[in-house]
């Protein structure tokens, strides 16, 4: 009877840990494709600073934006490597180029941005093939600033049914650093490690640098609301959203993983860019794979 007894609890005691295994086991990550336009091929992206940026802030934005399809960076991995992850899309590659750029330091619309502000400013270039990215300096708050830290649409080119796209991201030196500016700031919630250290010495920057990142792999993917995502249309997972807060292998909520560090400085990174640059990146959702695909 006791022999049937502990059999009995052997395979009890089985069954939890089988079931507690399969509870626990990951489930694929799966962007589903909406059969929408993705953006391929050359794209310009052109941009609008509102607010004050000086020339070594300009720089380094310019820098990683021109980084994504550059083969200049030969440091690995880089930039550029990131970004042939939006290449496993359907339709192939894109190719990102710097294009036209406006200063607007005299706050022409003020200092505090309404949503209806950005398709606005993002409307002074037009054009097919474009992303418009309007990148707000530390001192202009933006409605709804700490829930998002930056966000991409699209507005009508013209009359047509053409549409173009753009992108807002703000600096979050004194704005929520702690959600935008993450890990380069303590975070406001969750397990308090201590902050990394930004790579190109610019907290505001080098965290706009991880948004805008963000938003570019969202942007090229699912440009007008139909083309990868999970999730409502109005709230959805993409790329590089559905990745947040990875940047390395072994990263888990609070922790961003394993990274490079620049020991001359001490500074956290993840991709070489060209210049000499150094960022850190977020990782990417692998069509292939169905996973979340860090450069680390």
């Amino acid at each position: 009877m006791a022999t049937i007894y502990h059999l009995a609890t052997l395979m009890l005691f089985c069954f939890i840990q089988l079931s507690f295994s399969e509870l626990v086991q990951e489930q694929p990550l799966v962007l589903k494709y909406h059969n929408g336009p993705l953006l391929k091929g050359k794209i310009t992206v052109n941009l609008i600073w509102y607010g004050k940026f000086t020339p070594i802030q300009r720089s380094i934005i310019v820098d990683f934006i021109n980084s994504l399809s550059s083969d200049k960076a030969t440091m690995v991995p880089s930039t550029s490597s990131w970004w042939k992850i939006t290449g496993k899309y359907k339709g192939g590659s894109s190719t990102l180029a710097v294009g036209k750029q406006i200063l607007l330091e005299n706050y022409p619309l003020g200092k505090y941005l309404k949503n209806p502000h950005l398709p606005a400013l993002a409307s002074k270039f037009n054009g097919v093939d474009t992303i418009n990215v309007i990148l707000t300096s530390k001192d202009v708050a933006v409605e709804g600033f700490c829930m998002r830290c930056g966000t991409h649409g699209s507005t009508r080119v013209g009359r047509g049914p053409v549409r173009g796209t753009y992108i807002w991201v703000g600096n979050s030196e004194t704005q929520c650093p702690g959600q935008c500016a993450w890990p380069f700031h303590q975070p406001i919630y969750g397990p308090q490690t201590p902050p990394l250290v930004a790579p190109n010495g610019d907290v505001g920057v080098d965290g706009m640098i991880i948004n805008l990142a963000t938003l570019l792999g969202n942007t090229v993917t699912n440009p007008f609301n139909n083309g990868y995502f999970q999730g409502p249309a109005n709230a959805p997972l993409e790329a590089v959203s559905a990745c947040t807060g990875m940047f390395g292998s072994g990263s888990y909520p609070g922790y961003p993983g394993m990274v490079l560090v620049e020991k001359s400085i001490g500074a956290s990174y993840n991709a070489n860019g060209i210049n000499g640059r150094k960022y850190l990146l977020p990782a990417m959702w692998d069509p292939q794979t169905s996973t979340c695909k860090t450069l680390m």
